[in-house]
């Protein structure tokens, strides 16, 4: 028989709480429980609660971030996949149900990708970022779904196989501001790579270079989806129709997530 583990008394849970909320966070009790459950000795425990309190990221503390009932793996510098996103998962599999070549592009920990694969069933799974430890992360985190990671900026780090042939080109592109990065919370502005979250002037350089090259890579029929924010959204929906797509735009007011669907 396993040996059974010690169940923190209602004192422990209290005190994580406590700290926590002294802290600033504001779903402490989610977060204790969470933490809680991590720690296999009360050391281990002090341990986490210390790293969380002194402001790292909770997904960084545990080394997983939630996303689409999966975890994701997360390690230091490498992009914390937002709730928000499974919006565009969602749009993807609402637009592309029988897709079967799928591109995680500006994959970051590879969580679009994995969330996907994990929608579908067995597909042809690719991804890339420009970010080494980002492609590390990804690779794990994709390894079940048999996907192929590749280190490279945009379409330059893909397979020119892959050219006419994608169904679904997922680009969580970064699209703050540059002037407005310095706004962000502490947690994405210190933890975070400024490639995953500074989008130029205006937010959108990256978008309009993945909607430009997009209509090369797409197979008949086939979507790219992207995240914007609502001031941003006209400019991207323009941007898409520039490169040949018809473009529109998916709302989800829950989520506070904007996503533009471009179809070849």
């Amino acid at each position: 028989m396993p040996a059974s583990r010690s169940v923190p008394s209602p004192s422990s849970r209290a005190s994580v709480v406590g700290a926590l909320r002294a802290a600033g966070c504001v779903f402490a009790e989610d977060e204790a429980d969470l933490l809680l459950d991590a720690a296999r000795t009360p050391g281990e425990l002090t341990a986490l609660v210390d790293r969380r309190v002194s402001g790292l990221p909770l997904e960084l503390v545990l080394g997983w971030a939630g996303f689409r009932g999966l975890r994701i793996t997360v390690e230091p510098g490498v992009f914390i996949p937002r709730r928000r996103t499974e919006f565009l998962v969602e749009q993807a599999l609402a637009q592309a149900p029988d897709a079967r070549v799928v591109v995680d592009l500006c994959c970051g920990s590879g969580a679009v990708g994995a969330a996907l694969a994990d929608g579908l069933g067995p597909v042809e799974l690719h991804a890339a970022d420009i970010d080494p430890a980002a492609v590390r992360c990804a690779r794990r985190n994709l390894a079940g779904a048999g996907g192929r990671v590749y280190e490279g900026d945009l379409f330059e780090a893909l397979p020119a196989a892959l050219r006419g042939r994608i169904d679904i080109l997922a680009a969580n592109v970064p699209y703050v501001p540059t002037g407005e990065v310095g706004l962000l919370p502490a947690e994405a502005r210190d933890h975070e790579p400024l490639t995953a979250l500074d989008g130029g002037a205006d937010g959108l350089d990256v978008a309009r270079r993945v909607a430009a090259e997009a209509p090369h890579w797409l197979a008949p029929g086939g979507c790219l989806l992207t995240e914007t924010s609502e001031r941003q959204a006209p400019a991207a929906l323009a941007a898409f129709a520039e490169a040949g797509l018809t473009a529109r735009l998916a709302v989800s007011e829950e989520l506070y997530a904007q996503v533009v669907i471009g179809v070849a």
